[in-house]
């Protein structure tokens, strides 16, 4: 049975597709048209299908009050951060026309009503919406009428605020790709949870999954492909001496590049059933034992320890788990010392 799937701009995403990387520059060009496509061409270097931005319009997105937060990662204001670090409307377009040059897939996040508009305006081919907006159900509505699939991460929330903002994708049949994301910059390895992952797949069980990561390596993406993800992302930098909150967790381009090919390997060794593959039979046929003789057998004595016993190869036509039910059988004819027995050779008293 084919498993479910969505696409963007023609990627088919989902468990019969190689892993979807999505190499998140975020806030990383720390508000630097110039830097922002730096690391865009790392990006393409690595292969990477898919530059994902974020879209701040400060003053739509933030009251004053936050001036007063200040992040877990950094020393200065929420505010602050956005302000300096996001790119004016004419930059963020010529950055996303730069990542469509390099013939890859441009999708931001909107964190306002104002940056979903003038991502709308850009007629991106889809939508990345970031744990904080999760459970903003007014912001999802929104979003949810234009039509374009969804890429959301679900970090701090429930399974139960997830089925509300799920159910709002579903009234505008828009595809929802769901990702488990744990929001720590960095992420400490023992709070990456996998069992929330598969709690979120489990609940959701015909929606795309996978995992946004902010740990400081590829394990936790890896990990998560051999449990069935779909799609990974991790913020990414063209070095890692870069200055601003996520460098830290970010990938660089020898990391992303490493990701795709491990991620694409790791899909190829999720399914099966345990029962021989059809391509082993070449090693059954020296591996396994079958009966043979040990001793000159003469017609009408009774197999027993002393005369059979099992050795390889497996091409013979009475396996080794057989070998209790043939002792105390009669052979049917002359048998020599280390030949293979047939069913043939014994028959019942």
């Amino acid at each position: 049975m084919n498993k479910p799937y969505i696409e963007i701009e023609g990627r088919k995403i989902g468990q019969d597709f190689p892993p979807l990387v999505i190499a998140e520059i975020g806030i990383n060009h720390e508000g630097s048209l110039q830097v922002a496509k730096d690391m865009v061409d790392a990006a393409h270097r690595a292969g990477a299908e898919v530059v994902k931005h974020q879209t701040h319009i400060v003053a739509d997105e933030m009251s004053s009050a936050a001036k007063k937060v200040i992040p877990g990662n950094a020393n200065v204001s929420i505010y602050d951060i956005m302000e300096r670090c996001s790119l004016n409307e004419d930059d963020e377009l010529a950055l996303k026309n730069y990542v469509e040059s390099k013939g890859m897939i441009f999708i931001s996040t909107p964190f306002s009503r104002a940056a979903a508009e003038r991502l709308k305006k850009f007629d991106i081919p889809a939508y990345k919406i970031g744990s904080g907006e999760c459970n903003n159900y007014p912001l999802l509505e929104h979003i949810a009428q234009f039509g374009k699939p969804v890429i959301l991460s679900t970090g701090m929330n429930t399974v139960k605020s997830v089925k509300k903002a799920v159910a709002i994708f579903d009234k505008y049949k828009v595809p929802v790709v769901l990702l488990h994301t744990t929001n720590l910059y960095p992420t400490p390895v023992h709070l990456v949870r996998f069992g929330a992952m598969m709690e979120l797949h489990n609940a959701f069980p015909n929606k795309i999954f996978g995992l946004s990561d902010h740990t400081l390596n590829n394990n936790a993406c890896l990990g998560a492909v051999a449990l069935g993800a779909s799609v990974l992302e991790r913020h990414f930098t063209d070095h890692m001496k870069r200055t601003g909150p996520d460098i830290v967790c970010s990938m660089d381009e020898q990391a992303c590049k490493a990701l795709i090919k491990d991620s694409a390997e790791i899909a190829l060794m999720r399914g099966g059933t345990k029962e021989p593959a059809k391509e082993e039979q070449v090693t059954i046929d020296f591996a396994f034992a079958t009966l043979c003789s040990i001793k000159p057998i003469k017609e009408g004595e009774i197999f027993t320890k002393n005369n059979i016993w099992v050795k390889r190869p497996g091409t013979g036509d009475i396996l080794a788990e057989e070998f209790e039910n043939v002792l105390g059988k009669i052979a049917t004819r002359s048998i020599a010392s280390d030949e293979q027995l047939t069913w043939a050779d014994i028959k019942e008293w």
